[in-house]
């Protein structure tokens, strides 16, 4: 079975997501660091044009979107599963409103002067306003929460989810879930913020539960690059998707030329051929003279499709 390799950086929150899943899965995987800005030559020859961060490469198969990610390692790994019989579409609505709602109030704290000023400490000026920069492109003109509001929205959140976890030990139940794992990722980026951890204070239950997270660990990591992860896409075959059931929603045909770009925030399309849309995810096939022949996939949900017009 082909080796999982994670392309990601260490401060990065959906990252953590992700390996902290690792952990819980006892998952063996590869560790490719990448630059958090813009430009990243290396990722973009594997996904053609997707930049967020981070991206599971299994061989020649490519998955964007830390939703689909899971997807991916939950049948990679059934058990422990992230998806309760009985609350998985609870799970994945309480997860899908943590990556979305529930970060950008995070991040919005999180990048407040004090917090701003702790994560580029000891960096040249430069490095900040790059950063800033490309976030700002990768909003494409969206306003972002102003702090003092973001403070607020956060603390309420945070208040919320410590009422989940008072009587019980995870957000959903006597189990973990994906609702924790989302969850957990963009408090755990706070709490990495020296000046502004002090948050956590008013709710010890929240705390506590983020230590029996943090307890998951990272699972089995090993070091890698980029470069060998691309020699692993060219020298690999994508799996087979001929079997796949095709869910028809657009009017676009198996074999069009497609773009795939996210509903907002890095909203850099990726082209190719459409060779799958399942209903749960979108399948593209394209072609790079570093990486060879790859499939990238998608989800659905958070996604648009559209058909490129010919020149």
């Amino acid at each position: 079975m082909p080796d999982l390799i994670l392309h990601h950086y260490p401060l990065s929150p959906f990252s953590e997501k992700i390996r902290l899943v690792l952990g819980y899965k006892q998952l063996a995987w590869k560790s490719v660091i990448i630059p958090r800005t813009m430009p990243k030559p290396d990722v973009v020859a594997l996904t053609g044009g997707y930049r967020r961060t981070p991206v599971l490469q299994v061989g020649a198969d490519i998955y964007c979107d830390t939703a689909l990610i899971c997807d991916v390692l939950e049948h990679r790994q059934p058990s422990p599963s992230l998806y309760p019989q009985d609350s998985n579409g609870a799970v994945r609505v309480v997860a899908q409103w943590a990556d979305s709602t529930l970060f950008w109030a995070a991040m919005g704290y999180g990048f407040s002067p004090p917090g701003a000023a702790f994560i580029f400490q000891g960096d040249a000026p430069e490095a900040a306003k790059a950063f800033a920069e490309d976030r700002a492109k990768m909003r494409a003109g969206a306003s972002r929460m102003h702090p003092g509001d973001a403070t607020s929205t956060y603390k309420s959140y945070l208040r919320r989810i410590a009422s989940m976890v008072d009587n019980q030990p995870y957000v959903m139940g006597q189990q973990p879930s994906l609702a924790d794992f989302s969850c957990y990722h963009a408090l755990w980026f706070t709490k990495r913020i020296a000046p502004l951890a002090g948050i956590f204070d008013a709710t010890p239950s929240l705390s506590a539960w983020m230590d029996r997270m943090a307890a998951f660990g990272h699972g089995g990591m090993e070091m890698s690059d980029a470069l060998a992860a691309l020699a692993v896409a060219a020298q690999s075959k994508p799996a087979g998707v001929e079997n796949e059931v095709f869910q028809d929603d657009h009017g676009i045909a198996l074999g069009s030329r497609v773009t795939i770009t996210a509903e907002s925030f890095g909203l850099e399309p990726t082209e190719g051929e459409l060779v799958a849309a399942t209903r749960t995810r979108y399948s593209l096939r394209r072609s790079d003279a570093r990486a060879g022949t790859v499939h990238v996939h998608f989800p659905r949900v958070g996604y648009q499709l559209r058909a490129v017009k010919p020149t």
